[in-house]
């Protein structure tokens, strides 16, 4: 096994438990900093993908922006809100929990299908690519590339989304404010 491999194996563990941890406990705190956890675990796997730019993206964009504006909201919301949901005596598995268990287990066939059913070598695009011998070089000037065209052909739709996150911020800071006491 090669470094490369292991270190795959370790985020995804990483990953995954984590992941599990996020869903399961009940302690909002504890739940979004495994989030953190959970975030940094993709970013090394996009960093061994060799997608830096999407590492980068990743940590600036949700662990940097949302993962800090989720954490702002929990902070700003109210006391009460949070020991009424710590109090709920919800069962993991529950019969109101019943079409989001459906919902998962179609999700989990139909990936066991695509990964047993696929052959990757047989896909026309990735024949394509290696009879063009069209691959990403690990030398490759990708984050270059990207911000430039960040800056320059897509400016517009780089713009859109400051201003959706923007929005989701002053939603979050609305969302989370204390009413006035009568």
């Amino acid at each position: 096994m090669s470094m490369v491999q292991f270190l795959f194996y370790l985020m995804s563990f990483i990953a995954l438990a984590s992941a599990v941890f996020v869903a399961a406990t009940k302690n909002l705190v504890r739940s979004i900093f495994m989030f953190f956890i959970t975030l940094l675990a993709l970013a090394g796997l996009y960093v061994l993908a060799m997608a830096d730019f999407v590492a980068i993206t990743q940590v600036v964009i949700y662990v940097g922006g949302i993962l800090v504006l989720i954490l702002f909201a929990f902070m700003l919301s109210g006391k009460e809100n949070l020991n009424y949901i710590a109090q709920q005596q919800n069962k993991f598995i529950s019969i109101g929990k019943l079409p989001a268990i459906l919902l998962a287990a179609l999700f989990l066939i139909v990936l066991v299908n695509v990964a047993i059913n696929i052959h990757p070598d047989s896909l026309p695009w990735i024949k394509k690519s290696i009879a063009y011998k069209n691959y990403i070089q690990p030398d490759a000037a990708m984050t270059e590339n990207i911000g430039v065209n960040l800056m320059t052909r897509y400016l517009l739709p780089f713009e859109a989304i400051s201003i959706l996150l923007m929005i989701a911020l002053v939603g979050a800071a609305h969302l989370s404010r204390k009413e006035a006491k009568p």
